[in-house]
């Protein structure tokens, strides 16, 4: 069965009391297919949380802001967060931008990759 999530959904993590307390920065990022790199910087405020991937040389070092929605599950004994999206949805996000990150348009913009009928978007 396919599930609908809003738009502010995207953006709250999908378990929120399981990770309560839980600092991911740092932790290694599984895409679908492989790793992406380490959490540089994560949020945790309701309807606006994300992290910020660092990719390293995967993509020449370039980091990725990704929705907290995006995020399938995270494994505290590996240290290790798992997306729900692939390595070639992830590179093709919209760049990330330290000036923008906070930017209502900036967030439109990913929400519309990610969200629905997004090219980064997947059905769980």
């Amino acid at each position: 069965m396919t599930q609908s999530r809003t738009m502010t959904d995207l953006w709250t993590y999908r378990d929120q009391q399981a990770w309560a307390g839980t600092d991911i920065t740092g932790y290694g990022v599984e895409a679908i297919d492989g790793s992406i790199g380490s959490i540089d910087h994560a949020t945790y405020d309701v309807g606006t949380s994300y992290i910020v991937v660092d990719t390293g040389p995967w993509i020449f070092g370039r980091k990725v802001m990704l929705p907290a929605g995006v995020i399938d599950r995270i494994d505290r004994d590996e240290s290790k967060v798992y997306v729900h999206r692939t390595k070639d949805e992830i590179e093709h996000a919209p760049e990330y931008s330290e000036e923008r990150h906070r930017d209502d348009t900036y967030r439109t913009d990913l929400g519309t990759y990610y969200g629905e009928g997004g090219r980064g978007h997947r059905d769980w």
